[in-house]
């Protein structure tokens, strides 16, 4: 593929179309915002603090960074974003936003809230494919133990959650969809990747329909994704994947100094944009096995995927390919992927701004520690303010 033919992702004009100067005008105060880190860290306190007294937020909160991340409190107040997305190109994938529960009542609501982003997607061709996060249907505390030494009360509850994990599962299948596992931390993440493993052998016969997460700032994923591939391989099964950076480097770190064990996470960005790179070099020489949907707001790892699939032969629309970024973030890249014929999706958090809460501290944290991230974001929408001031 020519250069002249791949996505300019500094086409602002094209990526901020769909924003009014007051919504653009939102982002760039939220991204300056969101350029101090001890701003950031200052605001992420008081706002743990508000709701652990029960504070009343939503006034603060809903107009400015839950209308940036999120795309309302339930599907139906999501609708407009939902259609804004589509009318551009990019489809939609509802994110239910609610973390840290950890009551079965509250597991089995967050299950059924998930199950009914399947539904609305079974029959809505603006919907790319449902998600939901492992935690959301199991107490970490569960997820983390080891399965030896279950008690029987720690059986019956791991019944309950392969039953959570399988109805979501197969309720995707069932309605021709598909669906993401998302990555979590370390020590829970490989009860997560048996239950994911499970799942794929189970539905994933015919083509991808679950697809695990492998986070590539840890250093062993790479070679986990091959293995994988050869367990596929050898049962007969397709292999669906979400291929990431990584979202708790600092967390992760900090644990496995606490408790003396090797860190499990790469030596520097480096290493870990090289083992990204390599992973969708993997993926699109191994098609006929693997589907990918590749979550990055990297400039250069999106441009180098299309520039991979170009040097395959392998159709920008191939629906074994999505690209996907996360709602309120890198729009100069979903939107200009888009409208090159691209197969893309954006993440569309929603749900209760008081149980969003969690999810919008972690987003505000995740912007302000990645290096330059914030800083590109910003520069290109000052760009586009720029361009419409002139």
């Amino acid at each position: 593929m020519s250069e002249e033919n791949l996505p300019d992702f500094g086409n602002t004009e094209l990526a901020f179309r769909h924003l009014s100067d007051k919504e653009l005008g939102r982002g760039r105060l939220l991204f300056e915002l969101l350029s101090r880190p001890w701003l950031v860290a200052i605001g992420s306190f008081m706002a743990k603090l508000a709701l652990a007294i029960r504070l009343p937020i939503s006034w603060a909160v809903k107009p400015t960074v839950y209308a940036q991340f999120c795309g309302g409190e339930n599907i139906e107040e999501s609708e407009a974003t939902i259609e804004m997305l589509y009318n551009n190109n990019v489809r939609t994938i509802l994110d239910y936003s609610a973390e840290g529960v950890d009551s079965e009542q509250d597991l089995d609501l967050t299950c059924s809230e998930i199950l009914k982003t399947i539904d609305a997607a079974s029959t809505d061709p603006r919907h790319a494919f449902a998600v939901f996060k492992p935690s959301g249907l199991s107490t970490n505390g569960l997820l983390s133990k080891d399965k030896t030494k279950f008690s029987r009360a720690d059986k019956e509850a791991w019944s309950r959650v392969e039953r959570r994990f399988r109805s979501i599962c197969s309720s995707t299948a069932e309605a021709g969809g598909r669906v993401l596992i998302d990555a979590e931390e370390t020590w829970i993440q490989d009860s997560i990747d048996e239950l994911a493993e499970d799942m794929m052998s189970d539905f994933n016969r015919e083509t991808a329909v679950v697809f695990t997460t492998v986070q590539l700032y840890r250093h062993d994923r790479l070679d986990y994704l091959k293995e994988l591939t050869n367990r596929a391989e050898e049962s007969g099964y397709h292999v669906g994947v979400k291929l990431v950076r990584g979202a708790y480097m600092e967390k992760e770190r900090e644990r496995a100094k606490r408790k003396g064990y090797p860190s499990p996470i790469q030596v520097d960005k480096k290493h870990t944009d090289a083992d990204f790179d390599s992973a969708v070099q993997f993926c699109l020489d191994n098609l006929d096995r693997i589907h990918l949907f590749a979550g990055s707001h990297n400039e250069t790892s999106n441009l180098h995927l299309c520039r991979m699939m170009s040097e395959r032969g392998i159709a920008k629309n191939d629906t074994r390919v999505t690209f996907s970024q996360l709602l309120g973030m890198s729009d100069p890249i979903t939107f200009n992927l888009a409208a090159h014929g691209y197969n893309v999706a954006k993440y569309v958090p929603y749900g209760p701004i008081r149980e969003a809460m969690p999810y919008l501290i972690r987003r505000a944290k995740e912007n302000s520690s990645v290096a330059g991230q914030t800083t590109r974001e910003l520069t290109l929408i000052r760009k586009e303010v720029a361009r419409r001031n002139r």
